[in-house]
């Protein structure tokens, strides 16, 4: 681009700057400086330019132009020359000086031009301003600002200049009246001080290093005077914080001599403005300059002032930091570096006035204290070296303060104190105690507030802020590792510190695999030099047990189960390879679920699985016997954790059966049922398991160890007769024989099946039926109590299941299986039939389901009852429970109705014959006739189950009829339509079934597809359509498939089942019957010839009975159908009916038809009166 072109370019740009439209001057200055960033030089001579011949634009238009060129010599300033330097320095200072009034917009924007071009050309722009000073007149307050500026962008330039500038200036300072005027001078003499000590901190880069403070010293002195003496005492707010953020560098430009003499004024007169001021930052920022003044000159006079600059200091730290101001934060950073140059200077009188103020129960007194307290430690760390004993052992009260504010500020004292060595001291363990306690501190304690400029209120909750305080002591500060190791590990076994575990764990990993790394003989652990620290087994059991409920406490489980992988050494040195291997799996594991997918009883499993490994490895009987031991007596530290507590047991069963002493397991096992809280479920279904876990080592031992509990003194004391009297009395004891009940069920389930059967009846069962029932002045009492009977059932259970899953199964001859039965009936029929409440029920029938597949086989009475009583106890139940009704029933239904279907599948394959199968239906029928829709859904149901179960289980050695196939389609066929949807389904799955058992009994293979008997799938959808045009179409469709499948034999069966189902209370079943009765005679009626008297004569009665409106024309047209194919059979029948004729017969028999004479005319009357409906007219 040529010049020309870049100067019209330029033009045209300024020539828009005036456009009313804000954004349009945005978008302008933007083009100006993309094209100074291009062609510096000449955009800037463009810009000078128009501003020299638009000498009268407006002053907002002359800002912005200045605005763009600030923004180009920001960047390009160096690419200027000399001339055009010049020529911009005299238009910014015209611009700047060429009102008197302040236009502050205006002015600034010239003299950010003046200072950017005075980062390169600082010579030519001080030799403007200086000109622009003159004596005896007070000069332009853009002047005053740009001076100030400069000192601070180019110190190393204005330095030089200062004392004559200085030397212009303090001459007028009295002159000065006004509090605008006043404000600058003090500015421009804040920024002079500030560059003038940069540039003596700075002299190895400085342009003249000959320079020294005593150049300023004088003149500083003078304008100290004058701002001191005279403008502080302003009545003007502002005017009093500009000059004492003046006063604040200045004393440090002071000559010492006159430091010392002011600072008995000075301090006082500083301190006296907190009051009058709300904003303290500047106050503090230049009372903290003035004090690092004072120090650096050994002032003597800082020690009579430090008594009321430490109470102003103290005051404002204990101020509460609510507000998110910058202002605010920044004030108590400021006030912090005061106490820290005090730290310093007079470190015995600061502590002598902090400490004793740690005493105060004050919240506000006691957090700012600690505040103080923890940054001199940080800042003062030499000077508070010798001081660590005094300032522990003032923490003795604030470790004992319950409030969250001081808490959080005793863990941030504390954080300091790890790094500066103060927790190596006498008394530092008790601090590591206090980080551990509130890392135990429960979720529901945090506080809600969030701390200030916190998002997120749990992030800076006492607990979370000593978990991160616990972890970087831990990992960060390494002369705290021999400290932290192995101390910390005495934490993991108290319940108090239970939630502290998993940042426990996380820490005690980190600094085992530095100990590690270190050395064998670093990491191993001399247990009689910390007598303190739990034994290996009390660490074992601990941490084992906590992971059972792995995700608890930010996912302990995992944590626990890393530190038991790396303590393997101090556990045990066989264990490392074996270790090594599987944690990584079960850390896996955890990994590919969360809490609410993890399989609590496979993941419990697992981790007994591990144990048993473990326990098989060492194969130390000593050692095994001291972990149970330990694991016993940590039995009582998990009384409000009913889970873990049950996970204990579980291990402690484990472990005794690995020990190989019978006496330690009987002597622990009496222990257990001893010390047993019998009226917690949880506890006594541990204990159950704990004893049916050890008896699978110890099968004669426990059952033995159980007999002598219950003829010990600790059992007999607790049922003597006259216990049972009272109500509270009984019912501890019946929650004892629960226990001892289950115990004998998990015995039964658990011990080896070779050696359970012999124990079955004559140890197992005798002892149950002892507990269960009482005998009192010889008479039987059956207990009422609800968990005892639940208890009795499931041990039952496990019994006959341990039967049932026994080799020798077969021949076993279980003699009390009758009884066992009759008992379980008698649970489930005391249930209340039309609610579920416990699970009673369902575990009662899960017991008949193991019993009735053990010998002896059960009598056909014993069968039909327990088939009724079943049947009843559920059926009737209230419809199945909504999700929002609650989780909890809605799996107590569905789960007791599947143990219903296994009961019923069970008695089925103790009869797999067509006569077994018709006796099942046959106790099924009357609630799938049932007037209540779910008592008929889950009918069909359970029907459609044992229909499935009786086909993939059909086994067909010879060629037989299937003899009551016509009875069992004439049952579900109706069913097809019937108002619940679901039961729609449920006849089509039961008729389609039917059909294939038919095909098998014929001799097909299981895998033959039918394609008529297929339809019947596809003929679904249209069922679940409530159009009951739809609907009796897909019934007449599921009538022909029926009609060409069902063998001759098993037609007027079918028929004389239908015929029934014209009666049916549900009046869309009674219509489908008619439409699949007519459907089956014009299909099938020409086979029926010897049957049309018993049709006509069944037709006739039920047409007596009827009461539906749609049954009479629905028995004509059957009728009529019969005579197409039969007429002189139909016609005999009827006239063979009594005299005189019925209203049915009449009906039957138009007068018409008897004009014609002859059969035929019968037909073609009957035709003509009724007529041939539809199909699948109902």
């Amino acid at each position: 681009m040529t010049e020309s072109s870049m100067k019209k370019l330029a033009s045209t740009l300024l020539d828009a700057i005036t456009d009313k439209d804000p954004l349009v001057q945005e978008q302008v200055c933007s083009a100006l400086c993309s094209l100074g960033e291009v062609r510096p030089v000449e955009t800037l001579r463009a810009c000078e330019e128009y501003l020299r011949q638009h000498d009268k634009l407006a002053h907002p238009y002359r800002a912005a132009v200045l605005r763009a060129m600030e923004r180009v010599l920001s960047s390009r300033a160096s690419e200027l020359d000399k001339d055009t330097a010049s020529t911009i320095i005299l238009l910014a200072s015209s611009e700047m000086t060429k009102t008197k009034d302040l236009v502050w917009d205006w002015q600034q924007a010239a003299s950010g031009v003046l200072v950017a071009v005075g980062r390169q050309f600082i010579s030519k722009v001080m030799e403007e301003l200086l000109r622009r000073l003159h004596p005896g007149t007070l000069p332009h307050c853009a002047v005053l600002h740009t001076l100030a500026s400069l000192s601070v962008a180019n110190a190393f330039g204005v330095v030089p200049f200062l004392p004559s500038v200085l030397s212009s200036l303090l001459p007028v300072l009295g002159v000065a009246k006004q509090d605008t005027v006043r404000v600058a001078f003090c500015s421009a003499l804040q920024r002079f001080s500030e560059g003038a000590l940069e540039y003596l901190a700075n002299l190895d880069r400085a342009p003249d290093p000959t320079v020294r403070k005593d150049a300023f010293a004088t003149d500083i002195f003078s304008a100290y005077d004058v701002l001191f003496h005279q403008w502080l005492q302003s009545r003007e707010a502002k005017l009093r914080l500009a000059v004492v953020e003046a006063l604040g560098p200045m004393s440090h430009l002071l000559p010492s001599e006159r430091l010392e003499e002011q600072l008995p004024k000075l301090l006082p007169g500083i301190l006296a403005l907190y009051k009058k001021h709300a904003e303290t930052f500047y106050l503090s920022k230049s009372l903290g300059q003035i004090l690092e003044a004072a120090v650096s000159v050994g002032s003597r006079t800082l020690e009579t002032q430090l008594d009321a600059l430490l109470a102003a200091l103290h005051s404002q730290i204990c101020v509460p930091v609510e507000s998110s101001s910058p202002l605010v934060m920044s004030n108590q950073k400021e006030v912090l570096r005061c106490f820290t140059v005090l730290a310093c200077s007079s470190p015995d009188r600061l502590l002598a006035f902090l400490l004793p103020r740690l005493d105060t129960s004050n919240e506000r007194t006691r957090v700012g204290t600690l505040q103080v307290v923890r940054h001199v430690i940080n800042s003062a760390a030499a000077q508070m070296e010798d001081k660590k004993p005094f300032i522990l052992s003032s923490m003795r009260l604030p470790l004992l303060d319950t409030n969250s504010k001081v808490k959080r500020a005793v863990v941030q004292v504390i954080s300091a104190m790890a790094h500066h060595g103060y927790l190596e001291q006498p008394g530092g363990e008790a601090m590591i105690e206090y980080i551990v306690q509130q890392c135990a501190l429960p979720p529901e304690q945090e506080p809600e507030k969030p701390g200030p400029g916190s998002k997120d209120p749990k992030a800076d909750s006492v607990r979370a802020i000593s978990v991160r305080t616990l972890y970087l002591v831990s990992t960060t500060v390494d002369r705290m590792s021999h400290v932290l190791w192995p101390y910390l590990l005495q934490f993991l076994t108290p319940v108090r510190f239970t939630g502290a575990l998993t940042p426990l764990c996380r820490s005690l990993v980190h600094l085992a695999q530095k100990r590690q790394e270190a050395g064998a003989d670093a990491f191993l652990i001399q247990y009689d030099a910390h007598a303190s620290l739990p034994s290996p087994y009390a660490v074992t059991g601990r941490l084992l047990v906590v992971s059972s409920s792995p995700y608890l406490g930010d996912g302990r489980g995992a944590a626990a189960l890393r530190l038991l992988s790396v303590l393997h050494p101090n556990i045990h040195p066989l264990l490392g390879q074996h270790w090594e291997t599987t944690v990584p799996l079960l850390l896996g594991y955890l990994d590919e679920h969360t809490e609410e997918t993890l399989p609590q009883e496979e993941w419990e499993e697992k981790l007994l699985m591990f144990l048993r490994d473990t326990l098989a490895i060492i194969s130390d009987n000593a050692w095994i016997c001291q972990l149970s031991l330990e694991l016993c007596r940590q039995l009582p530290c998990y009384d409000e954790a009913p889970q873990e507590k049950n996970f204990l047991y579980k291990c402690i069963g484990t472990t005794l059966g690995a020990a190989s002493s019978k006496e330690v397991v009987r002597k622990h096992l009496q222990e257990l049922l001893e010390t047993a809280r019998y009226q917690e479920e949880a506890e006594r279904e541990g204990l159950a398991c704990c004893f049916g876990i050890c008896a699978i080592s110890h099968l004669e031992d426990t059952l033995a160890q159980l007999e002598d509990f219950v003829r010990s003194e600790v059992f007999r004391k607790s049922i003597g007769i006259l216990n049972i009297f009272k109500d509270r009395s009984e019912n501890e004891v019946e929650k004892v024989k629960s226990a001892l009940i289950l115990c004998y069920g998990h015995v039964a389930a658990r011990a080896p099946r070779e050696l359970v059967l012999a124990k079955v009846e004559s140890d197992i069962l005798r002892n149950i039926c002892q507990h269960f029932s009482t005998k009192v002045l010889g008479i039987k009492v059956e207990t009422k109590d609800p968990a005892l009977k639940l208890c009795l059932v499931q041990s039952v259970c496990m019994v006959s299941r341990a039967i049932c899953s026994s080799t020798q199964a077969g021949s076993f001859h279980f003699t009390r299986k009758a009884e066992l039965v009759a008992q379980m009936m008698e649970f489930i029929r005391a249930e209340p039939p039309d609610s579920l409440r416990t699970p009673i029920r369902k575990k009662a029938m899960l017991t008949c389901t193991y019993l009735v597949s053990v010998e002896p086989a059960l009598d056909e009475q014993a069968r039909a009852d327990v088939i009724h009583g079943c049947l009843h106890s559920i059926m009737a139940l209230l419809p199945e429970p909504k999700e929002e009704d609650g989780g909890c029933q809605k799996s107590l239904y569905l789960e007791t109705l599947h143990a219903l279907e296994d009961l019923l599948t069970s008695l089925l394959q103790r009869n797999m014959t067509p006569q077994g199968l018709q006796i099942m239906i046959e106790h099924l029928s009357p609630w799938i006739k049932s007037p209540r829709g779910h008592e008929r859904a889950r009918a069909l149901g359970l029907s459609a189950l044992l229909l499935r179960y009786f086909l993939e289980h059909l086994r067909v050695s010879a060629l037989v009829p299937f003899h009551n196939l016509g009875l069992l389609i004439g049952l579900f066929s109706p069913r097809c339509a019937d108002l619940w949807p679901a039961t729609r389904q449920e006849a089509v799955d039961c008729v389609y079934s039917l059909l294939y058992l038919q095909l098998g009994y014929e001799g097909f293979s299981r895998d033959y597809r039918d394609d008529v008997a297929e339809r019947l799938l596809s003929l679904k959808d249209g069922l679940v359509h409530p159009d009951p045009a739809i609907l009796f179409h897909t019934c007449h469709s599921v009538g022909q498939i029926i009609a060409k499948r069902l063998p001759p034999d098993q037609l007027i069966s079918l028929l004389l089942t239908m015929f029934e189902a014209l009666g049916d209370p549900e009046k869309n079943c009674s219509r489908a019957a008619t439409v699949m009765i007519n459907c089956l005679l014009q299909e099938r009626g020409g086979v029926l010839q010897e049957k049309v008297p018993e049709i006509v004569s069944v037709l006739r009665s039920k047409l007596q009975e009827a009461q539906g409106e749609h049954v009479l024309p629905a028995a004509q047209h059957s009728v009529y159908l019969l005579a197409t194919q039969h007429c002189a059979a139909v016609v005999s029948s009827l006239l063979g009916s009594p005299l005189p004729l019925d209203r049915c017969i009449q009906a039957a028999m138009p007068t018409s038809s008897w004009q014609g004479g002859p059969a035929g005319t019968f037909c073609s009357e009957v035709h003509l009166s009724g007529g041939p409906a539809p199909s699948w007219y109902c």
